[in-house]
């Protein structure tokens, strides 16, 4: 990269660091009857670059179409080292402002090319008329090889006139359901708007035949996906609209939004950007999850903290030792709520993150109970902790505890008895296999646990002295070479009953 063609180098406050290279100049205004306009650049980016590389376009009035491809090197590295890795986005004449208007699209690193106009868009961007001014196109050196990065990036302007921009189709709020009950949803999914490998239509039909009863558009750092959702919906399926915010510093789930909501990712933790963003979230009617909060793959593990969310992911796609740190993780919050004793803690919920085949939809889900199939009263069942997690739609499960004098509480509700008071836990399981184990853990960790009974049911005597919560899991058995003391993979998990006064 010569210093000759950086204009900028900066770290913005309240974003990554960014670098603006020498614009892109299309000199000579596009007519009606003019040809396509290409330019490519070429450059180079040193390890240690800044997470963002804008490459500014300057638009001339007339252009029907902006289509960008782009390509870098991927030398060969020393074991144990990371290679190249690029990402690439746009942003149009509303500018780079972190959250401001100008986001048209981003692909990650799902695509080598990518075109928008007024009438269409490839997947991951947004159609609307290509507009004059300076666009700028992104690349996000995710990693950079000890040699650097070497890339080339062509822009290709089409004149013409501005065609028409579809009107979206955004699906309901709320849809037919069975009224107040419990409702199997699955919040973490990817499709061809980023990198998955699934339709829309494919995502649909894999939900209905999973037996969920509402999903949520979650694709990576864009909302390009919501326009088209609405015509898949249906009384028996609600799709909410939301996005997979995926930072540097961990990506976390922005769920049932209002169709359209943009939430910015060019953050780390250090940045303090991170709880604006969840403030903008809950104003566009969503809520806030820290997905795979120890994911395995580079910038997946979460580094913001649990003071600003409103659930945490603690079970992503088939059961894995990460899933077993994030449930420790959030037992261990549980506790601290319980010292606290404000009645305020982090609920638990469970999504598959499918992008494609053999990925599983609906492994798991998170089953709610919510007064009504809609966006706001899953969301207050969600919050409330009102929910359990299943490996599948066959799992049935109940878990209730009752005082002596006829006090009764489900989970995610709170027991309101003495300290020394008899409590009595019970826990119902069905569709699990014959050799599962059920377990009921407190404040102190595991207090019971017992194969799975002919009868489905076990009962446990407590008090609020000695567990101030107790939540349930039901789990496989341990795999050959598992560590002692490990239990097997969940086939499902709740969330707490809360034991005491407040």
């Amino acid at each position: 990269m010569d210093r000759r063609d950086v204009l900028k180098l900066s770290a913005v406050a309240g974003a990554a660091g960014v670098i603006t290279l020498a614009p892109v100049d299309f000199a000579a205004a596009a007519g009606p009857g003019d040809g396509e306009l290409t330019r490519t650049v070429t450059g180079h980016l040193p390890t240690g670059v800044a997470d963002f590389v804008y490459l500014p376009v300057e638009v001339p009035r007339g252009v029907r179409q902006i289509a960008v491809s782009y390509t870098y090197d991927r030398p060969a590295v020393p074991a144990g080292t990371l290679g190249n890795a690029c990402d690439i986005g746009i942003f149009d004449q509303h500018g780079t402002a972190l959250g401001g208007r100008g986001f048209r699209g981003w692909s990650g690193g799902a695509r080598t090319e990518f075109a928008i106009s007024a009438e269409d868009a490839t997947p991951g961007y947004l159609a609307g008329p290509v507009e004059a001014g300076t666009w700028y196109v992104v690349l996000g050196p995710y990693t950079v090889a000890p040699q650097g990065l070497n890339y080339e990036v062509t822009v290709t302007l089409t004149p013409g006139e501005q065609g028409r921009t579809p009107k979206p189709d955004y699906p309901p709020e709320q849809v037919g359901g069975r009224g107040r009950g419990w409702y199997r949803g699955d919040c973490h999914l990817h499709t061809v708007h980023s990198d998955g490998k699934r339709t829309l239509e494919d995502l649909a039909a894999l939900a209905r035949a999973a037996k969920l009863d509402f999903i949520n558009s979650s694709d990576h750092n864009t909302t390009s996906a919501h326009p088209h959702l609405g015509p898949l919906a249906g009384d028996d399926l609600l799709i909410l609209t939301g996005e997979e915010v995926t930072t540097r510093n961990g990506h976390y789930l922005a769920i049932g939004l209002d169709g359209g909501t943009f939430v910015d990712w060019r953050y780390r933790a250090r940045d303090e950007a991170f709880d604006g963003f969840a403030r903008q979230i809950r104003r566009a009617g969503g809520i806030v999850v820290p997905a795979h909060p120890y994911g395995t793959s580079l910038a997946s593990q979460w580094k913001f903290g649990y003071d600003n969310v409103d659930a945490i992911e603690v079970w992503n796609g088939p059961w894995t030792t990460d899933d077993e740190a994030s449930l420790l993780t959030w037992d261990n919050l549980l506790t601290g709520a319980a010292r606290r004793g404000d009645g305020q803690w982090i609920p638990a919920m469970g999504n598959s993150d499918a992008h494609r085949d053999p990925d599983v939809v609906g492994l798991p889900q998170t089953v709610v109970h919510a007064e009504s199939l809609s966006r706001k009263a899953l969301q207050d069942g969600i919050r409330a902790g009102r929910s359990w997690i299943a490996e599948n739609a066959e799992v049935q499960l109940g878990l209730t505890a009752s005082g002596p004098r006829g006090q009764h509480a489900g989970i995610g509700e709170r027991l309101a008895v003495g300290p020394q008071d008899a409590v009595t836990v019970s826990l119902t399981v069905s569709g699990v296999p014959a050799d599962a184990l059920l377990r009921l853990v407190s404040d102190e960790g595991q207090v019971f646990a017992a194969p799975l009974p002919a009868s489905g049911t076990v009962t446990w005597q407590t008090t609020a002295s000695l567990a101030a919560y107790v939540r349930a899991e039901v789990r496989h058995p341990a795999p050959a070479g598992t560590p002692v003391g490990l239990p097997g993979p969940a086939a499902a998990i709740t969330n707490p009953i809360w034991l005491g006064k407040k």
